[in-house]
C-alpha cells in the first residue's frame, strides 16, 4: 500500500506544520512540497496579488487530481468556501489566535512615538491599527515569518504585527514584545488553527483524520467563517472575527473596518455551541444592519 501523500507549501512554517500533523498521524507519510501562488508573487500586497485562496488554490487541485491525499492549510488562509468534491477532514487544536507586536522601542500600541512608521501585508491590521492610531504611518510587508523579520531589523520601522503563533511554531517568541487583547485587534478568522483539507468522498481518510479534530476549535472556526462567508462577497474588506466557549455558551466578536482606519463596525454575540453556524450568520446581518455594506460596496468600487 502506498505511503500516504501529504500537500505543504515550503516555508518552514508550513513544513514545521505539516510535519507536526503526519507525526500525530504516526509519522508514515511522503510529504509533497507545493509553491502556491501566494508564494511566488512577493512583490505585491496581498489584495493586489488575487482573491480568496492565495495560499491553497495548487494544494486543492493537487487533491482533486488525487496526487496528494491531504492538505495542511493555516486555517486562516482558507475562503469560507471549499470547492466542490473536498472537505475540511478536520480543524486542529487553535494556538493562541492572537496578533503580536514585534518592535525595537515599544511594549504596547499605545506607547509608539507619534507618527511612528510600522508594516503589515494584512488589511485587517491596518484597518484596525488605524482606527485606534490615525497618526500611524503603515507600510506593506510581505514575504513568510523569517523575511518578514529580516525585512523589519534592516528597516527604519518602529514595528511590525504577526501572528504570535506562528512565531511560537518557529520558536521565535522571544521576538514578541507584546500581544494584541482580542479586544484591540480582532484575528483574522480562523487564525491558529490548521485545516486538514481533503477529498470529500474518502470516507476512510476522513475518518482517520477526524482523530485530529479539536471540537472546540472547530465550533468557534465554524461561527467565524459563516460570519465571514455571509459578508465577503468576493471583495476583499479588511474584516476578522474571534469565537470562543466561555461557561458553556460561544462568543462571537466580529468587526469590518475601512482600509484607512475612517470606519470600523465592531459587534459581538453569544449563542449556543451547536448552532455555531447561525451565530456567525445572525452577527453578520447585525453588522450589516450597523452599517458594514457601506464600507463592503465602497470596497468593491476601489477594487473594481
Amino acid at each position: 500500500m502506498r505511503p500516504l501523500r501529504v500537500g505543504s507549501r515550503k516555508s518552514e512554517l508550513a513544513l514545521i506544520q505539516s510535519r507536526s500533523v503526519i507525526a500525530s498521524l504516526g509519522g508514515e507519510a511522503e510529504l509533497v512540497l507545493i509553491q502556491t501562488q501566494g508564494d511566488r508573487v512577493t512583490d505585491r500586497p496581498l489584495n493586489e496579488v488575487g482573491g480568496a485562496g492565495l495560499f491553497i488554490k495548487e494544494m486543492e487541485s493537487a487533491l482533486l487530481d488525487g496526487r496528494i491525499d491531504l492538505a495542511v492549510h493555516s486555517m486562516k488562509d482558507m475562503p469560507s468556501e471549499i470547492p466542490e468534491g473536498l472537505a475540511i477532514a478536520a480543524t486542529t487544536k487553535r494556538l493562541d489566535a492572537r496578533d503580536a507586536l514585534v518592535s525595537r522601542c515599544a511594549d504596547s500600541l499605545a506607547s509608539l512615538p507619534d507618527g511612528a512608521k510600522m508594516a503589515t501585508g494584512s488589511l485587517r491590521r491596518r484597518s484596525q491599527l488605524l482606527a485606534a492610531r490615525p497618526d500611524l504611518h503603515i507600510e506593506d510587508l510581505r514575504g513568510n515569518v523569517q523575511t518578514r523579520l529580516s525585512k523589519f531589523d534592516a528597516s527604519s520601522w518602529e514595528a511590525i504585527v504577526l501572528a504570535g503563533a506562528g512565531l511560537v511554531r518557529l520558536g521565535l517568541e522571544a521576538r514578541i514584545r507584546s500581544y494584541f487583547s482580542v479586544d484591540e485587534m480582532i484575528p483574522a478568522v480562523g487564525q491558529g488553527a490548521l485545516a486538514l483539507e481533503t477529498r470529500a468522498d474518502d470516507h476512510a481518510l476522513r475518518d482517520r483524520f477526524r482523530e485530529l479534530n479539536h471540537p472546540a476549535s472547530e465550533s468557534a472556526i465554524l461561527a467565524e467563517r459563516a460570519f465571514l462567508g455571509r459578508l465577503q462577497g468576493g471583495c476583499q474588506v479588511p474584516m476578522g472575527a474571534y469565537g470562543e466557549i466561555e461557561w458553556g455558551e460561544l462568543r462571537l466578536r466580529g468587526f469590518v473596518g475601512a482600509v484607512d482606519g475612517s470606519r470600523y463596525e465592531k459587534r459581538e454575540r453569544s449563542g449556543p455551541v451547536a448552532a455555531a453556524q447561525e451565530l456567525g450568520l445572525a452577527l453578520a446581518e447585525d453588522m450589516l444592519a450597523a452599517g458594514a455594506s457601506e464600507i463592503i460596496q465602497q470596497r468593491s468600487e476601489v477594487d473594481g
